[in-house]
């Protein structure tokens, strides 16, 4: 029987596209006296082709910026900073978290998530959502020493939530380090349709919209119910 539903951050929770677009392009204003020799829209295309998707650390990306724009009245580690702080105000979530996470905890589910990245700047990109509540486990690559797709943060989760990779479901975005990493100890997998990364080689159910995921939940466990 499902018990618990676990869940990556970026990209399946928090809209990391629309959040960063959010965000640099208000850093640029903040810093306009300083940055007003560039291009808005290069600056904020610029930022985005670098960041990779998120998988490029943050100094690179500023200090490429800084190197390449050849900003000389700020450094990299200035803007840096902004992000660092300011990040926390441009979270965006996507379509209807709020009412799917009041759904899954209503239903009687434990909640989890298990994100790669840095701990301050994860935790913080939880709160600027309104979130942390709902989750009774929440680990971060940096804070736990390991980091998806390694089993052992999976085993850490459900530890913490008192339940087993066969009572749970993982959902997330990327099809490696997401999904291959719970199948791979034995939880079911949900994609979260992201097909910059392209689509998983083994899934269990895909979503657009989290909304439709209590319906699916159901469906497995009324067919567990009939299929002892």
């Amino acid at each position: 029987m499902i018990k618990a539903i676990l869940f990556d951050l970026d990209g399946t929770l928090l809209d990391r596209e629309a959040s960063i677009k959010y965000f640099i392009s208000h850093q640029y204003e903040r810093f306009y006296q300083k940055l007003n020799n560039i291009q808005k829209d290069s600056y904020i295309a610029r930022f985005i082709e670098l960041d990779c998707h998120g998988y490029v650390w943050k100094d690179k990306v500023y200090q490429s910026l800084v190197s390449e724009f050849s900003i000389k009245n700020i450094t990299w580690q200035d803007l840096l900073q902004d992000y660092e702080t300011q990040f926390i105000h441009a979270c965006v979530p996507f379509p209807n978290l709020l009412p799917t996470l009041d759904k899954l905890k209503t239903e009687g589910y434990f909640l989890g998530i298990i994100t790669n990245g840095l701990g301050i700047f994860q935790s913080r990109s939880i709160q600027g959502l309104g979130i942390q509540d709902y989750f009774q486990a929440i680990l971060i690559s940096e804070i736990e020493g390991v980091r998806k797709p390694d089993a052992e943060i999976f085993y850490r989760a459900l530890k913490k939530l008192g339940t087993t990779a066969e009572q749970s479901v993982f959902v997330g975005d990327h099809p490696t380090v997401d999904i291959l990493g719970a199948k791979n100890i034995g939880m079911k997998a949900i994609w979260k349709r992201d097909n910059y990364w392209g689509e998983p080689v083994e899934v269990d159910a895909i979503i657009d919209d989290l909304i439709s995921l209590p319906s699916i939940i159901q469906e497995w466990k009324l067919y567990q119910i009939r299929v002892p």
